[in-house]
């Protein structure tokens, strides 16, 4: 099965007070810390999801254009699924610096045909870090013209369709799915 992959970079980082992407981490602005992370897991295709086409972004990664209305995470998602050329897309946050390439290797394992994969902890979904099948793309299209714009009920909606399996995450998983939203967070 083939796996495209974005990198959600379409928030206004209002908590944080500056653009979440530009911000250093280490060594490295976040865009290069994650789409680096990213090319790892071998994606045939990788995009980069935001509201403008970012100035940082490679020359060898897509822009998927945040579909309208701006549904946060959402729009990014729908709008990459629609541009994919492949079965699964593995969505990712700009802002998980955590993350590790043997866990999202893993979260691969768990795909089969038209079923994608979403990490839990306790009862909650970790949709930022998680396979979307190809075919989820009609449930987040309506999901752009919903009430709600957050991805659980959502994820909820694809888990009893069966088009995502939802897996738990360890507690020693649990620190790869912190983010950063304020500067304390740094």
């Amino acid at each position: 099965m083939t796996l495209s992959a974005v990198l959600l970079a379409g928030g206004k980082s209002r908590r944080m007070g500056q653009d979440k992407a530009m911000m250093r981490f280490g060594v490295a602005p976040l865009w290069q810390i994650q789409l680096d992370l990213l090319r790892k897991v071998q994606p045939t295709e990788l995009f980069i999801s935001a509201q403008i086409d970012p100035v940082w972004r490679p020359a060898d990664v897509k822009f998927a254009p945040d579909n309208q209305p701006a549904r946060g995470p959402i729009s990014g998602i729908a709008a990459t699924l629609s541009r994919m050329n492949t079965d699964h897309l593995l969505a990712f946050a700009i802002d998980m610096p955590f993350m590790t390439e043997n866990y999202l290797r893993e979260l691969r394992e768990h795909i089969g045909p038209n079923r994608g994969v979403v990490p839990t902890i306790e009862d909650r979904f970790e949709p930022l870090a998680a396979i979307y099948p190809r075919s989820a793309h009609v449930d987040f299209a309506e999901a752009l013209f919903g009430n709600d714009s957050s991805l659980q009920p959502l994820v909820k909606k694809l888990v009893a369709g069966g088009k995502l399996q939802p897996i738990q995450i360890s507690d020693e998983e649990r620190q790869l799915f912190r983010n950063l939203n304020e500067p304390q967070d740094l």
